[in-house]
């Protein structure tokens, strides 16, 4: 048999002709037996294969007989690399894009190399497939009408502490990816400065050890603070709950002591902040108290 195969339980299955283009393609997370055979085929037939790391790719291609050529595209050479691929596209190669797991470009490289085809008018086509992403929002017991995906936070405390402030106030479930060496400081950061809202910790997706632990962000974070984690995390967390609106008496109360002290401008922004107050409304509070005295 030729290269443009690809086996399943020692049979060989013929890759038909793929169109030029570029192929994205999602591989298994975990479980091997999580691919399509639209990717199998796509992956035997491609002239070439893009890998993150063509070493780890080398166990998915091997385990299903698949012998096309391999070339490393990662987040040090991709951007490098982008045009001479295009060029190759354009020429009349189909060449498939892989990442160590799951689909390509979430938190994973690809996004030079898509934007240049995208610029040079080249077509791209999804092979879908697993995704760590959805893996864990499916399973986490949480809303999924509206969420969003925020990839790794920073790794340092104070940029980490900066992020997770300025997504205080979103709805939505949020989704994030974690090594296991940091899983305890982002949980406990989190529920520092989230509050206890319900979260979820999916661990080994699809693998042998596969685990999901659910509960409030302070109950994760004391589980999750004390030995070692094992396997990539996925965490989802609840978005903010619709706060009710502060009282008036309060913040008006709170606004006269604290003009009682500072100049009006500090105080109505440090009420403005205090409540979440839009600052026209606290500004214009302060003056009438003003002119009262």
């Amino acid at each position: 048999m030729d290269e443009k195969h690809y086996f399943i339980a020692g049979q060989g299955f013929p890759a038909p002709a793929l169109a030029p283009g570029l192929y994205v393609v999602a591989t298994p997370i975990g479980n091997l037996r999580d691919i399509t055979i639209r990717a199998l085929e796509t992956l035997a037939a491609a002239a070439v294969i893009l890998c993150e790391d063509t070493r780890m790719s080398a166990r998915l291609l091997d385990h299903y007989g698949i012998k096309g050529r391999r070339i490393a595209l990662h987040e040090h050479n991709e951007r490098a690399k982008a045009d001479e691929i295009v060029g190759h596209i354009a020429a009349g190669q189909a060449i498939a894009l892989i990442s160590d797991a799951g689909t390509p470009l979430l938190s994973d490289p690809g996004f030079p190399l898509i934007r240049a085809m995208a610029e040079a008018g080249r077509p791209v086509f999804p092979i879908p497939g697993a995704s760590a992403l959805l893996s864990a929002l499916v399973v986490a017991g949480l809303p999924t009408d509206a969420f969003a995906f925020h990839g790794f936070l920073p790794s340092k405390a104070g940029a980490r502490g900066n992020a997770l402030k300025a997504l205080r106030d979103s709805r939505e479930t949020m989704v994030f990816y974690e090594s296991p060496r940091r899983l305890d400081d982002t949980l406990a950061a989190m529920a520092e400065i989230w509050g206890d809202r319900q979260a979820a910790v999916a661990l080994e997706l699809t693998k042998r050890f596969e685990r999901v632990h659910r509960g409030s962000l302070g109950d994760l974070a004391a589980e999750f603070a004390e030995g070692d984690t094992k396997g990539e995390a996925v965490i989802v967390v609840a978005g903010a709950s619709e706060a009710a609106a502060p009282d008036a008496a309060d913040w008006q109360a709170e606004l006269a002591e604290q003009m009682a002290g500072q100049p009006l401008r500090a105080a109505v922004d440090a009420v403005t902040e205090q409540f979440g107050l839009k600052r026209k409304e606290v500004y214009d509070a302060a003056l009438r108290l003003k002119a009262q005295e």
